[in-house]
């Protein structure tokens, strides 16, 4: 976590992990997303009520991510968030570096879009993969969220994130904000990208906006549409239609001239081609290269997980 990032929250009281979780544990909530500069950063920090509270643990007030996605080879947790179906499924592990603990999370959202995760303890040295136990439990809340028709047995991973997060709780409205900074993403043997100027500011609360979300309005930030697999996917795989990120792809991440969303969604009643032929799933494609604008290209030979 950079310091400066750090010092920005600096001012403001601590909240214990447990506190956070009983206070404001919101697994079912509305999700904004925001892609501000880092110097936007400083306005909020300054802004908010005397009453905000930041996540500390252990004297720390930023923490690292990494999560690993999983998908079909049809790509079908991609394609239905393309397509914008009322029902669709997330499934990722995600890692909390610096206790080496990690969670199997399945995230599906329902026809009010409103967003549900159920997460499983898992074993950080397996995060890189499904388990038996991992495929199950994915089967058993897919099942009960009325996602059908996934195998578990056939996802695999697709796209690794990193990132260093504050949590901020907001007591009026019992609201929670997260704030990632050092983002990076990396295609299963593939290329990857990090956007060091900028931060994805996400706002989690009920059914009314929090404080952050009024206050970055104040300073003209607009919700995005915009998700870490997808958008980091779009951008690292040029030949996917994605024109629900298209702004943030072209504003944001550098990306120009996608190409229109077509086809249909694999898994459903009638297939569509998701992955070009001859093209490798999770690997770059020839003769595609992400634009520089903005961004820092990183290979597996230079990534570190």
């Amino acid at each position: 976590m950079t310091n400066g990032l750090e010092c920005g929250f600096g001012s403001l009281e601590p909240i214990s992990l447990d506190e956070l979780v009983s206070e404001a544990a919101l697994l079912t909530r509305i999700d904004r997303k925001y892609v501000v500069p880092l110097a936007a950063l400083d306005s909020l920090a300054a802004g908010l009520s005397e009453k905000a509270r930041v996540l500390e643990i252990a004297g720390s007030r930023g923490f690292g991510y990494e999560s690993v996605y999983f998908d079909t080879p049809a790509l079908s947790s991609y394609w239905l968030a393309a397509h914008g179906r009322r029902r669709r499924f997330k499934i990722r592990t995600r890692a909390y570096l610096e206790t080496d603990s990690a969670y199997l999370e399945v995230k599906t959202k329902g026809g009010r879009s409103s967003t549900v995760k159920e997460r499983l303890e898992y074993r950080a040295s397996e995060a890189g993969q499904l388990t038996l136990e991992g495929q199950c439990y994915v089967s058993e809340v897919l099942a009960d969220a009325g996602i059908p028709d996934i195998d578990p047995g056939e996802l695999r991973p697709i796209l690794t994130t990193r990132y260093d997060r504050t949590t901020l709780f907001l007591p009026s409205g019992q609201s929670r904000s997260t704030i990632d900074t050092g983002l990076t993403w990396q295609l299963n043997d593939g290329p990857g990208f990090n956007l060091p100027d900028l931060a994805i500011v996400e706002t989690k609360s009920g059914s009314r906006p929090s404080e952050v979300d009024r206050m970055l309005w104040r300073h003209g930030h607009r919700p995005a549409t915009i998700s870490k697999y997808a958008t980091g996917l779009a951008a690292l795989r040029p030949e996917l239609a994605a024109n629900k990120w298209g702004r943030v792809l072209n504003s944001s991440f550098g990306r120009q001239g996608r190409p229109a969303l077509g086809g249909t969604v694999p898994g459903t009643s009638t297939l569509g081609s998701a992955v070009p032929s001859g093209s490798a799933l999770g690997r770059p494609v020839p003769g595609h290269r992400v634009p520089s604008r903005g961004i820092h290209l990183s290979h597996p030979s230079s990534a570190t997980r």
